[in-house]
């Protein structure tokens, strides 16, 4: 296998990824454009949907705050805030209501102990070093044909791979979640339940991409090590 200056022919396992990603990107934009221009009829804040799901599950202490930006809406476990984006904080639509009920969802996993994610929170730390080193050690080994920083890249990466992993079913349960809390505290009514799913739904497909990228990044680096192989 010959590596090019300017092609490197192992990014063709990667391209269906990175369109996957691309798509998930637009569509979970579009979607919660749309989404957004839809009132639910109940015509509460995200803000206030989240507060409300918080008491009447006794998690009064975790602290909803709104942050700036477009979709950056988030829970934090360290310091046990739920951090809304502006639309989403004070909005009323059924965008506004869904995602501030999936975040509420992973409030409510925290506080029970859902071991998905536990599991997830126990990794950030080495993930986060480990997707910073992997592929530096990869490039590294296989320029100067160190076996042992090959492994130590991959080994690295693979964790990346795992956590992504792990994420999927904490995104899935957090909107399934959301869906029964809204329904269940008459948020939403049966009508608004299709719309709000979608939006939703189109979150969790950025996070299909994200795993999709990592497994073929994965791939593409056992490609690339295997040739060393052939060329040893």
């Amino acid at each position: 296998m010959y590596f090019y200056p300017f092609f490197d022919p192992t990014m063709l396992i990667v391209i269906p990824g990175l369109l996957l990603a691309l798509y998930a990107q637009a569509k979970v934009k579009f979607t919660f454009a749309r989404f957004l221009r839809v009132p639910a009829q109940q015509g509460v804040t995200g803000a206030y949907v989240a507060r409300e799901i918080l008491r009447e599950q006794g998690l009064e202490h975790v602290v909803v705050e709104m942050i700036a930006g477009e979709l950056t809406d988030h829970y934090d476990p360290r310091g046990q805030v739920l951090r809304l984006s502006p639309e989403v904080y004070r909005g009323t639509s059924l965008a506004s209501l869904g995602v501030a009920a999936h975040e509420t969802g992973h409030a409510l996993q925290h506080a029970t102990s859902y071991l998905p994610l536990n599991i997830r929170n126990g990794l950030v730390p080495v993930v986060n070093f480990g997707t910073t080193m992997a592929l530096p050690l990869f490039f590294i080994g296989f320029l100067f044909r160190f076996a042992s920083l090959i492994k130590l890249g991959l080994w690295f990466f693979a964790l990346a791979v795992l956590f992504q992993v792990v994420t999927l079913p904490v995104e899935f349960n957090a909107s399934r979640r959301a869906i029964a809390l809204l329904e269940g505290y008459n948020f939403i009514a049966p009508p608004e339940v299709s719309g709000t799913k979608k939006v939703l739904k189109a979150a969790a497909l950025t996070y299909v991409a994200a795993l999709v990228v990592s497994l073929l990044q994965f791939l593409r680096l056992l490609v690339i090590s295997g040739a060393l192989g052939d060329r040893d």
